[in-house]
């Protein structure tokens, strides 16, 4: 967290809820104007930056109250070492306060010199760590493109997390507080808003994933209706076992309840039913795939009860047993829960939030021998950030932000001949614009302290030789 926080004008425009608005006479956040005034551009964000494009964000609000408004939007750009000013790149199609500017074209491993501007005013950053700390691509107005891995594209998968359809309060964690924030009146449910947004990316040519990993909470209880309603939207974008891969978190757990008697009760534990197990798959197994040559695993690191995460002893077998295998095949890992000590000291909830300590320690000695583990994907947190690892295990242990809310999207993992490359991107459609934006205010302004990551937790090359696949 940073000492100072977001502007108060900052929070009163995110944090202004439909109802709070409408008492004050102003328009909410996606029902903006034309400002009458003078613009203020803020909350900067260099989301994404690949070897060939970027992706900004911007805000325009009205300067004396800090309320989104419309305006048109324009970036430009130019080489670093260049004598020649900078020159208009981009500009935004019609205008809009959520501006998402995507910069292509661009040369490996060379530093751009940027400017992003509403109606002539100059975007800057706000106020946090993430963003508005020295050196940072926002505040310096220069970012480097990244240098790929040697060799061929040979597979991009996405990582995602954290839908939790049926919600439809975001922000809450206990008590009703902090206070949580809810969609506009007339709108989508945000669960199907942001999960649709992400969806749609995925098949657009400049993303091309070919295999979609969801770690957990995809839905808010998993209540039946919701968990088929996730269902359907996936089969209408793809195949389950080869376009998509899922895994279940705490939210999609065994619950107790007359809304869930229709489903199967818990060997043991009768009175908890597994509504998720008659749509996406039994407990605590391991999933397995293989993608010309790569081998993909998921775990479902859920327990009966409770937020912390949990891998039972026949789960842990199954493992073991693929591992030692095929110790050196390159595998990638997916479940919720994060594993790290590192993740459990720097989550908001503390230790008991992630991997209990004695399974993500065995997790990581067995990785130790298994040379071919790269990556473990995970979500839970909502917050896209690296964890070191407490063995010699060479594993990636990445965290990726929530889908449902702010900063609002996914991961694309590249892979190619001689390494993989990691870039986090926010979702582009109006709506999902919208509402991640909205969610900015979630604890009291401070959500993108926490969960948007550093620049390098977005975007980062590891070299490692994947010249075996396919």
């Amino acid at each position: 967290m940073s000492c100072c926080g977001p502007t108060r004008r900052n929070v009163l425009g995110a944090f202004g809820l439909a109802a709070l608005l409408s008492a004050a006479g102003l328009p909410g956040p996606g029902r903006a104007k034309a400002s009458p005034g003078p613009v203020s551009a803020t909350e900067l964000e260099v989301v994404t930056v690949t070897d060939t494009s970027a992706v900004l964000t911007w805000t325009s609000r009205d300067l004396d109250s800090g309320i989104p408004v419309d305006t048109p939007g324009e970036v430009l750009l130019g080489p670093a070492d260049s004598p020649r000013p900078l020159r208009p790149v981009w500009a935004a199609d019609d205008v809009t306060p959520f501006h998402y500017a995507q910069i292509d074209g661009l040369e490996p491993g060379r530093t751009y010199l940027f400017e992003a501007r509403s109606a002539g005013a100059r975007a800057t950053p706000a106020i946090s760590v993430a963003t508005g700390l020295p050196g940072t691509p926002e505040t310096t107005g220069s970012f480097t493109t990244l240098v790929p891995p040697p060799g061929r594209l040979l597979r991009t998968v996405a990582l995602a997390n954290d839908i939790h359809y049926g919600e439809t309060l975001s922000g809450l964690v206990a008590g009703g507080l902090p206070p949580g924030i809810s969609q506009e009146p007339g709108l989508p449910p945000y669960p199907e808003v942001m999960f649709d947004a992400v969806l749609d990316d995925l098949r657009r040519p400049d993303r091309g994933a070919e295999l979609l990993l969801l770690a957990g909470d995809l839905t808010a209880e998993a209540e039946p209706a919701d968990l088929h309603a996730v269902r359907a939207r996936l089969d209408r974008w793809g195949t389950a076992g080869r376009d998509y891969l899922t895994v279940r978190g705490n939210h999609d757990r065994p619950h107790p309840g007359a809304e869930y008697a229709e489903c199967p009760a818990v060997p043991g534990a009768p009175d908890h039913r597994d509504c998720w197990s008659t749509v996406f798959g039994p407990r605590q197994q391991v999933v397995e795939h293989e993608l010309g040559g790569l081998r993909v695993l998921g775990l479902d690191t859920s327990a009966l009860d409770g937020a912390g995460g949990v891998l039972d002893a026949g789960q842990l077998d199954r493992l073991t047993d693929l591992l030692r295998a095929e110790p050196d095949r390159p595998t990638l890992v997916f479940g919720h829960h994060p594993v790290t000590v590192e993740a459990g000291l720097t989550n908001t909830a503390g230790p008991g939030f992630v991997l209990d300590r004695a399974t993500g320690l065995r997790l990581q000695q067995l990785y130790e021998h298994a040379p071919g583990v790269f990556l473990q994907h995970s979500g839970h947190t909502h917050r896209t950030r690296r964890t070191r690892p407490d063995t010699g295990c060479a594993v990636e242990f990445l965290e990726v932000g929530a889908i449902k809310e702010y900063p609002g999207g996914y991961s694309l993992l590249r892979i190619y001949e001689g390494g993989y490359t990691v870039n986090f991107y926010k979702t582009r459609t109006p709506d999902a614009r919208r509402w991640s934006t909205l969610t900015r205010a979630e604890y009291f302004g401070l959500l993108p302290e926490y969960t948007l990551g550093t620049f390098a937790d977005r975007n980062h090359v590891v070299l490692r030789d994947f010249s075996g696949l396919d």
